[in-house]
């Protein structure tokens, strides 16, 4: 096919890699590394986590035997740690490496490679060249003779390549380099336009019912709303974005790029050509989608550029703390189902719907009297992304507390008639220059927004454990709050897994199922019931859903539980608790119908 090409093609790269096909059904892609001007001793190493995905990974364990050579001279790598190596060579000749990364995770933090698509992000596959970072970086993608019908996308900025896509490309450092994700395969694809910035979005797996231009008018609206919130007027800081959605029989997921997100969606949450007219009819699911599109988009501004003191750089061998991600994280998913509203995707009763959820969320997890934000935030490492049985007693999540911590500063500066929290992320934006930031940057921010000084609440909402004062705030605003029966599981302070049988996945600390003896693991088999009457027999009743508990004990308030652990059979008396509540938001009444938010 012909190639399209830079105007002027900038000189090679003093570090370059080439990316092949090894072998589509052994999931193998084949790498070769050209370092132009090595060190007398080089060493090279792979990421040990991604940026966005505050854990080790381990990536290096996916990486076959490294060879090395200069001309025909082979050299000898030696291992000096679990993803490091050094080359003695003679720092006057280009130095080749040559290995093969095992890609076969449909994560979109890792590689894939199959016989139907291959992706992956550059910190799985790119060895980093020491004491080479800030040079400029060439990648060349090649095409699998075997798949012609294939195509390649990426948002990097292209040298040379083909009209499939594939070919040259250049990142000014290693840290671009991987921040650039590679989709192969017969994807589908879109174009559009916001703030006047060109902008794709590609689809693999999906169905033929897909309505590629619903999802493409929906997010042009989400992109220009999240624009329009940093920059009014003027253009984002990318100049092209490129959206990579895998469509599978089951997944969710999505991490944030400079220019790109990588997506991972279940094919039912696709828009469909028959799907009704607005967004909340469609269903949760593609709502849920919208909303992961918003999140990651608004991640371009607040994490890729504006992000972290501790994140500059990135150091790639070791977690990287920070205090800060209930900020990063937690203020993004605050946003991201609030552009929805904003772009006219949801109306005020289908975003309440989800803020609702997210309440609920943070207010039935006792972790949120154990551990603030902040602090969750620090422990990411250890704690986020390996949960367990008693993860909600211990821990909170810096997502949703984050968004609820951003609805307090936003409702507050609101109510105070000084400005609202879209005013002081642009200002901290502007202080920041779009970079490294610090948790003083945002006090300060506030109170010079505010007109006054908000460290108590930062202490409080932030850097403490009580409750956040969400309904004076949301009834300020005209919201309804409104207190709902709780669900029996979370009345009892459990959950579970149905059918057949119940299956216990997490007792609540201070809950009645606590106070049984109940545990993670237990299989809870039946009921038993005192009798009614002192000449009357027990009964007892098999439970094959939770739901089934007062059918069986009926006006009791004290009956046994009968479980199987290990393998024995226990009896645990169990007492039953009157009704708990949830809340449920409603939009404000027709005399508060004026106010601002949640629509501006």
């Amino acid at each position: 096919m012909p190639r399209r090409a830079a105007a002027t093609a900038p000189t090679p790269a003093p570090v370059r890699h080439e990316v092949r096909i090894a072998s589509l059904h052994g999931h193998r892609y084949a790498v070769r590394l050209r370092i132009e001007r090595p060190a007398a001793t080089q060493r090279v190493s792979l990421p040990a986590w991604i940026p966005g995905s505050y854990l080790i990974r381990e990536f290096a364990r996916h990486l076959l035997p490294i060879t090395a050579s200069q001309g025909r001279a082979a050299r000898a790598c030696r291992q000096i740690d679990k993803s490091s190596w050094d080359i003695d060579c003679d720092p006057r000749r280009p130095l080749e490496l040559r290995y093969e990364v095992y890609a076969f995770d449909t994560s979109v933090r890792t590689a894939w490679l199959d016989g139907e698509r291959g992706f992956f992000n550059g910190t799985s596959l790119l060895l980093r060249v020491h004491g080479q970072e800030q040079a400029a970086h060439e990648l060349t993608v090649h095409a699998p003779p075997q798949r012609r019908d294939w195509q390649l996308a990426t948002a990097m900025t292209p040298v040379q390549v083909d009209a499939r896509g594939f070919g040259r490309y250049r990142a000014d450092d290693y840290d671009e380099l991987v921040d650039h994700p590679v989709e192969l395969g017969t994807f589908w694809s879109g174009h559009f336009k916001a703030g006047g910035v060109p902008h794709r979005f590609v689809v693999a797996g999906a169905p033929a019912a897909f309505d590629g231009e619903r999802l493409l008018r929906d997010t042009q609206k989400i992109c220009e709303t999240a624009i329009r919130l940093w920059h009014g007027a003027k253009a984002p800081p990318h100049r092209r974005y490129l959206f990579m959605l895998n469509a599978v029989g089951d997944g969710y997921g999505g991490l944030e790029h400079r220019a790109s997100t990588a997506l991972i969606c279940g094919r039912h949450e696709l828009p469909r050509h028959d799907s009704p007219a607005s967004a909340a009819q469609v269903g949760d699911g593609y709502v849920t989608l919208l909303g992961l599109i918003s999140h990651e988009y608004f991640h371009a501004w607040n994490v890729k550029r504006l992000k972290p003191a501790e994140f500059a750089p990135y150091d790639f061998t070791r977690e990287n703390y920070t205090r800060l991600l209930w900020f990063f994280e937690g203020f993004t998913s605050y946003y991201d189902d609030l552009l929805l509203r904003r772009a006219g995707l949801l109306d005020d009763a289908a975003y309440l719907k989800l803020l609702t959820k997210t309440i609920n969320q943070v207010q039935q997890a006792p972790g949120r009297h154990v551990q603030s934000v902040a602090q969750a935030s620090f422990d990411a490492w250890v704690r986020y992304y390996r949960p367990d049985e008693n993860t909600p007693n211990s821990t909170i999540s810096y997502y949703t507390k984050g968004a609820l911590v951003a609805l307090c500063f936003d409702l507050t500066l609101r109510r105070e008639g000084r400005a609202t929290l879209d005013d002081v992320m642009r200002a901290v934006w502007q202080r920041c220059r779009g970079g490294p930031m610090t948790e003083t940057d945002f006090a300060d921010t506030l109170a010079q927004l505010g007109g006054r000084r908000f460290d108590a609440e930062i202490a409080a909402w932030v850097h403490g454990t009580d409750e956040l004062p969400l309904r004076p705030l949301l009834q300020a605003q005209g919201v309804q709050v409104l207190d709902e029966p709780s669900q029996l599981a979370q009345t009892l302070g459990l959950r579970v897994d149905d059918g057949p049988g119940v299956r216990i996945k997490v007792v609540l600390d201070g809950s009645p199922a606590a106070a049984a003896g109940l545990a993670a693991g237990d299989e809870w088999l039946g009921v038993e019931l005192p009798a009614p009457t002192p000449r009357g027999a027990a009964s007892g009743w098999r439970l094959n859903q939770l739901d089934d508990l007062p059918l069986y004990a009926g006006r009791a308030r004290q009956l046994v539980a009968l479980v199987a652990r290990d393998q024995r059979l226990l009896r645990l008396p169990l007492a039953l608790p009157d009704k708990s509540t949830t809340w449920r938001l409603a939009p404000p009444g027709k005399a508060d119908a004026a106010a601002s938010w949640p629509g501006r």
